[in-house]
């Protein structure tokens, strides 16, 4: 059964042999874990199963990635001079897809299994997802070496928030810098001025 199917309700069934844009639930943003617990449960992993996160477990983990908190478009992790260069690409079993911000959806990429490809670990094959961190140096402004330098800063930032979020709700995290670059920009398609900053392994833990 496709991951897509269990969103009953929204137009993201894998329709003609083509994904469909997925309508995520709509994030909870009240309750949680204080903050203090989330820190000191906050740690990496790298053993994951393969089960799949509920479409609201899902959607509530890529609002507090990187969803939008305010009336004007901000977002829950900061980014130098608000350029929102970081787009967050979902790899799981059933296909790649882009997590869009302001609509609160993903956007089909490919229906290929592109786990493998995040990283240089076994591990991240089997996982239930892999986020991939890519920067936009189109949506910049300065030097060559602020976008390398910010981008970096506000990959950290999104990251950071999956580490609390994770720590929160039981899941386990690791972010990774073991990836192909050059393959995985291929095998995704990114534009030439898109850049792979890291890549991050979500998923339950293994008992």
């Amino acid at each position: 059964m496709k991951l897509w199917t269990t969103l009953v309700m929204a137009p993201a069934v894998l329709l003609a042999g083509g994904l469909q844009p997925v309508d995520l639930p709509a994030p909870q943003t009240d309750g949680g874990m204080p903050l203090m617990q989330a820190l000191k449960e906050r740690k990496s992993s790298r053993e994951f199963t393969a089960t799949k996160l509920a479409p609201q477990m899902l959607s509530d983990l890529l609002w507090a990635a990187d969803g939008v908190n305010r009336a004007d478009g901000r977002r829950t992790a900061p980014s130098a001079s608000n350029h929102q260069e970081i787009d967050i690409y979902l790899a799981t079993a059933d296909g790649l897809y882009l997590y869009e911000p302001k609509s609160h959806r993903l956007l089909p990429q490919t229906s290929d299994d592109l786990r493998a490809a995040t990283g240089t670990q076994p591990f991240v094959k089997d996982a239930f997802a892999n986020l991939v961190y890519v920067a936009d140096f189109a949506k910049m402004t300065g030097s060559a070496e602020d976008q390398t330098l910010y981008s970096a800063a506000d990959t950290g930032f999104i990251s950071q928030n999956v580490y609390l979020f994770c720590a929160s709700q039981g899941l386990v995290t690791v972010v990774r810098g073991s990836v192909d670059r050059p393959a995985l920009a291929k095998a995704i398609h990114l534009r030439p001025e898109q850049r792979i900053i890291l890549a991050q392994t979500v998923g339950y833990p293994k008992p």
